[in-house]
């Protein structure tokens, strides 16, 4: 019906406007800002910000620098910044070599948008989520990229001051904070940072990830011992202390539901695994917490090393093991399967390298397949990197059917016997397609594009932690 007077939508309430404006995604919010002035009015209403995620910075392959969305990002945070409820920020990875012309102007831009983001969350009483991402600690072949190269950027010491005095505030000024997640930000977190937290976001704080591979532990005893009510935590594998661990296990604190771990085996140098959780410590926090479930990430982890850390009583749910050169051995595979055989759900096998070993060599059965067989909780399995036989995929599809709601193997893992296929006509790919299909109860195809099954290890962590914590 047409409004009286031939107005349109002007002679709309505000009220309505900014609930039809409710139905926007943030992209077209602010397309439709620069219609006329009483929309941008109405667009600018609080209600309608309450969450802003954003993903900038270095890395782009559109011909935009990182710096070119700084006044983007300025004036979204001048705008929302003092009253947005929740804040996700992923800053795109560094390409270049460090100290390269290139990596000097993103990670000047880095400062800047870190800058810009917390001197517009500074005295944000309302902030009940805060996740920032900085994709910046990568392997690289000069080594981790760590805080002390940040310190060469034009002002970089100046503006590593500021930054860390103005999270000091936010966490300071926060009345209300549920979950904080600070992932390889360079240069943010001191392990003094979580001192400045007020009492009451002490309180109300239920998830909290600070992720850092140089640092020492970025939370000691006695803050951790002040945030009573959480119900999940991310760290470093490193930082995962005897000490903490029994803290955690007291009976005066909120029991601990989700628990996620990232062993970074380039970073034992800076952080080794002595005073880690034992047996002892992980049996005492799941007798307090009995609904805890771990997730662990392994990057470029030995064997030696995988084996001190998978403790027989750690809740393990999922495991991520990635690699650029390491083996994974069978009998690692074997003691995985058979520690974690009830509760295992997740399993990823990933090794970026052009050569793919084979895990059956000297063995009557695959260990893969035996994972399969005996952990009957197994919901997810990807593969890539490590030689499976055609025939070893079918059995696997058979022996966990339609509960296997995820199987990505890609194409390059799989090899064929020829044995296998004696007496079969056709295609042996599409033989094999039509059999783990029949299998699983539901079509399955191989991954054709091995760059679909490999992510960047810190970034895939990231994402997966906040669904694994979320998921309680």
């Amino acid at each position: 019906m047409a409004l009286s007077g031939g107005l349109g939508a002007m002679a709309l309430p505000s009220e309505l406007i900014v609930h039809i404006f409710s139905f926007l995604s943030d992209r077209d919010k602010l397309r439709a800002s620069a219609v006329c002035s009483r929309w941008r009015e109405c667009l600018f209403y609080p209600a309608l910000w309450t969450e802003l995620k954003l993903r900038i910075g270095a890395g782009r392959n559109d011909g935009n620098s990182s710096s070119d969305e700084t006044p983007k990002l300025e004036f979204l945070m001048r705008k929302f910044g003092s009253f947005v409820r929740e804040l996700q920020l992923e800053l795109a990875p560094v390409d270049g070599y460090i100290l390269s012309e290139r990596w000097r102007d993103a990670m000047a831009a880095y400062l800047d948008q870190v800058l810009c983001v917390l001197a517009g969350i500074r005295n944000n009483r309302n902030l009940q989520k805060l996740s920032l991402y900085g994709d910046t600690c990568v392997l690289q072949q000069e080594g981790l990229l760590d805080g002390s190269n940040l310190h060469q950027i034009h002002q970089g010491d100046k503006k590593i001051n500021e930054i860390q005095q103005l999270f000091m505030e936010m966490l300071s000024n926060s009345r209300q904070l549920r979950w904080l997640s600070c992932s390889f930000m360079l240069g943010l977190v001191t392990p003094c940072s979580l001192a400045c937290l007020s009492n009451p976001s002490a309180g109300t704080l239920q998830h909290l990830s600070l992720l850092d591979h140089q640092l020492g532990p970025l939370i000691t005893p006695s803050e951790l011992d002040r945030l009573s009510n959480l119900h999940s935590l991310a760290l470093d594998f490193s930082d995962m202390t005897s000490e903490l661990c029994g803290l955690l296990a007291s009976p005066c604190r909120t029991p601990l539901h989700r628990l996620s771990l990232l062993l970074n085996g380039a970073a034992l140098e800076f952080k080794p695994l002595e005073g880690t959780a034992t047996e002892d410590d992980w049996k005492a926090l799941v007798r307090v917490s009995t609904n805890l479930r771990v997730y662990v990430m392994a990057l470029e982890v030995d064997n030696s090393e995988l084996l001190r850390v998978l403790k027989p009583s750690l809740p393990l749910e999922r495991l991520h093991l990635d690699s650029y050169h390491t083996l994974v051995s069978d009998a690692t595979l074997e003691l995985i399967s058979q520690q974690y055989n009830k509760t295992l759900t997740h399993f990823l096998l990933l090794r970026d390298d052009p050569d793919f070993p084979d895990l059956t060599v000297n063995r009557n059965e695959d260990p893969l397949v035996l994972l399969a067989w005996r952990c009957t909780q197994l919901a997810v399995l990807v593969i890539h990197g490590y030689t499976i036989w055609s025939h070893n995929l079918v059995a696997i599809s058979r022996l966990r059917g339609s509960s296997l709601r995820v199987l990505t193997v890609s194409e390059e893992s799989i090899e064929f016997d020829p044995d296998q296929s004696v007496g079969m006509e056709g295609d042996p790919l599409l033989n094999l397609v039509k059999e783990v299909s029949l299998g699983l109860g539901r079509v399955w195809h191989p991954c054709l594009d091995s760059s679909l099954v490999l992510s960047e290890p810190t970034q895939h962590f990231h994402h997966e932690l906040k669904t694994f914590s979320m998921g309680m």
